[in-house]
Parts: C-alpha cells; sequence; structure tokens
C-alpha cells in the first residue's frame, strides 16, 4: 500500500542528508551480539553513530509524512509551513528535504494521484482539455463554423463557473451525417481521460434503450437510477441522449429534476453535469436557410443564429404536438444552446474522404477523393447541392478503392 511505499522511500532516502549529519562507520556488524556494544572503543562509536542516524531518520520521516499528507491530501499545510520555516531559520545543521528526496516525494505524489484521488480538476479521469478540443474540431469537422463556436464557448463557460445554477444542456440539430456524433464522441474523448468509455460518461439511444412505449415506467426508474449513481461517483458526468426526437415524453420525468434550475445554496452534484441532446429535428429549417444563403451568393460562413435561431425554435416547438420530450424541454427553458449542424456540401464530403484515408493511413490522390464524392447521393434535385447523407457513409465507401 501507500505505507510500505513512503516506508521504502524514506528508507532508500534516508542515507542523504545534509551537511553535518555523521554517516555510521561502515565494520563487521553481523558479528556483534547483545543490546548495546561494549567490546571496545569501535563498538560503542558504532552504536552512537547509528543511534544519531535513526533518530535523524524518524524526524526526516515525520517531515517527509507531513509534506506528503499536506501536497496529497491537503492536511496539516499550516504546521508543515511552520516547520519548514524553523528549519530554514535555525543555524543548526539539520535534516532538510534533500533535492532528490523531493523529485521522489513527486514522482510518489503523482503516482497516488493516478488512482483519481487528486488532480486540478479533483478527478484523474476528468481532464477538461478544452484547447484540445477546440484544434481537434478546427482541423476534423468540416462546413460547421457555428457548431464550432457555440459547442467550446457553451463548455468552457460552464465549465469555468465556480457554482453553475444549472445542468449544462445542449441540443444538436440537423441532417443525419452532418457531425452530430461526431462531434459528442469528440467532446467525451477531450473532457475525460477514457473518452466514452468513462464510467462517468452515458450513451443512450432512443429506440435502443427505450425502444417499447408500454415499458415507459421501467424505462424512467432504470434512467433515473442510472443518472443518480453516475453523479453519485463523478463530479462531473456527461450524458449523451443520440435520437432523441425519438424520445417518449413520458422520459421527461426522469430528466427533467437533473437539468432544472437550482439555487446555490446546497449545491447538488447535478449542477455539474453535462446533457447532450442529438436530433435530426429541424434539419428542414437549417437546410432551407443554408440554400437562400447560396442562391443570394452569401457565404455559408456568414450565417449566424439570428437568422436560424427563431426559425429552428418555431420547427421544434411544432414537433412537440407529437409529444417528442426533446422539443417540451425547449418549450420549458431547459435547454441552454440549440447547435444547428448545416448540411455538408461536395467540397466537405472530400475533406471527410480524405480524413478517412488518413485515418487508415491510406494514400490518396484527389481523383480518387472525387470519385468517393461522386457516389453520394446529393439533393435537391434541381443544385444538387448538399450530400443527403452527410458524410456517414464515406468510411465504407473508400473500400471501393483499397
Amino acid at each position: 500500500g501507500l505505507g510500505c511505499c513512503i516506508l521504502v522511500l524514506l528508507l532508500l532516502l534516508g542515507g542523504s542528508g545534509s551537511p553535518g549529519t555523521t554517516p555510521p562507520p561502515r565494520g563487521p556488524w553481523a558479528e556483534e551480539q547483545g543490546p548495546v556494544p561494549e567490546r571496545g572503543p569501535w563498538g560503542r562509536a558504532r552504536y552512537e553513530a547509528v543511534k544519531k542516524h535513526l533518530g535523524a531518520v524518524g524526524a526526516l520521516s515525520k517531515h517527509y509524512w507531513q509534506y506528503l499528507a499536506c501536497k496529497v491530501w491537503q492536511e496539516g499545510c499550516e504546521e508543515e509551513e511552520k516547520e519548514k520555516e524553523e528549519r530554514e531559520s535555525s543555524p543548526i545543521p539539520s535534516w532538510g528535504f534533500p533535492l532528490v528526496g523531493q523529485n521522489y516525494l513527486e514522482i510518489l505524489s503523482a503516482w497516488y494521484c493516478s488512482f483519481g484521488k487528486c488532480c486540478e480538476t479533483g478527478d484523474c479521469r476528468i481532464i477538461n482539455n478544452i484547447t484540445g478540443l477546440e484544434v481537434d474540431l478546427n482541423g476534423q469537422l468540416h462546413g460547421q463554423h457555428l457548431a464550432k463556436e457555440m459547442v467550446v464557448q457553451a463548455l468552457q463557460g460552464f465549465l469555468q463557473s465556480p457554482r453553475p445554477q444549472k445542468a449544462l444542456v445542449l441540443s444538436f440539430h440537423g441532417w443525419s451525417g452532418t457531425g452530430k456524433n461526431f462531434v459528442a464522441r469528440m467532446v467525451a474523448s477531450h473532457l475525460y481521460q477514457d473518452g466514452l468509455k468513462s464510467e462517468c460518461v452515458r450513451v443512450f439511444v432512443s429506440l435502443l434503450h427505450f425502444p417499447h412505449h408500454k415499458y415507459v415506467d421501467s424505462y424512467k426508474a432504470q434512467l433515473q437510477k442510472q443518472i443518480s449513481e453516475t453523479l453519485q461517483h463523478c463530479r462531473q458526468a456527461l450524458f449523451i441522449f443520440d435520437e432523441a426526437e425519438k424520445l417518449h415524453s413520458s422520459l421527461l420525468d426522469a430528466i427533467k429534476p437533473f437539468i432544472a434550475h437550482h439555487d446555490n445554496k446546497g449545491q447538488a452534484d447535478h449542477q455539474r453535469s453535462i446533457f447532450l441532446f442529438l436530433s435530426n429535428l429541424g434539419g428542414n429549417t437549417i437546410n432551407e436557410v443554408t440554400l437562400d444563403f447560396w442562391r443570394a451568393g452569401r457565404a455559408r460562413e456568414e450565417i449566424s443564429m439570428e437568422f436560424l435561431e427563431q426559425r429552428l425554435q418555431l420547427e421544434l416547438q411544432e414537433a412537440a404536438e407529437n409529444s417528442y420530450a426533446h422539443s417540451h424541454l425547449l418549450r420549458e427553458n431547459l435547454i441552454d444552446f440549440l447547435v444547428p449542424f448545416l448540411p455538408l456540401e461536395y467540397h466537405h464530403v472530400k475533406l471527410c474522404a480524405r480524413d478517412a484515408f488518413l485515418a487508415r493511413g491510406l494514400p490518396y490522390t484527389e481523383a480518387v477523393l472525387d470519385k468517393v464524392a461522386q457516389m453520394m447521393v446529393f439533393v435537391p434535385k434541381e443544385e444538387k447541392l448538399f450530400s443527403a447523407q452527410g458524410c456517414k457513409s464515406v468510411p465504407q465507401r473508400i473500400n471501393y478503392f483499397l
């Protein structure tokens, strides 16, 4: 255990004293017997030297233990600082912290923290690498300037807030294959050490986990239990609901308590949770706005939320009449950000094909990328501007060219 490691460490470091400490003389100790050696001046000298040395090691071990306790558990730091000042002000040479000893303490502390007990985030399963997320989104997510900006800003603001009043709820909207699942996976991989495999991340697929309406009461109990257990074990949890437009409205009772507003008094665990809802709803509105910009000769990068948000909300509210829980969340102001994913064009599909080749370490040419893109179906019928499947089947398509 940790105590054994500290003992071994102290034994290894015991000989690295500061000047002024006399090391024990070397001699045939194995041949000497008896409680206190009395076989002459050298026996007594050896005994006194070892006694003094062990006393110094004992004092040193106390200092090391206080140093470790302060660094790892944040306990006894005031006493440690006081003793450090006394040691530094004392004119008598003493057993301070040898440099090598501090180095080993750093290694030991890092080893202990690898078990999730102490980290900058308080939990080593949580990494919250927003800078890396932004870099990877810029390099790997194509044609989605709004999604890139909104996801990074929303997560950054939430994670920097010392006491958020509610869970962060993001709702991704757009056609299939535009990058909603891709971004959700990327968020998980940059917030958690093990990404989607982390015990702090739970993924629910509506038709897979909640397929039958007649069992909705059982689903509600299971869902609430799973969310509660995840929050108990993780100070920051991520919940992803795929195919959210097919989530039955009755399941809202299980979700709402975890994403509702709360005051700052007695902050609850669920205030450090993040919910992502992935939906195809709103895709028609997003595509219409994008097509209008193209027909007007304007770049898609000029599209802002002021052109999209109101029309997107109207489409989602109409869907609420079909009893979709996802839409009711919007009507009750529980969704913090609507994140639109624009339809992908021909050159975006080529970039996806390029990434697929690179991910498999395969060579490619521009001609091959064109052939992959040409295999996709493009709409509307007149313009043939947007990929009907986005980039969803691109990785499978490149198999034809191997």
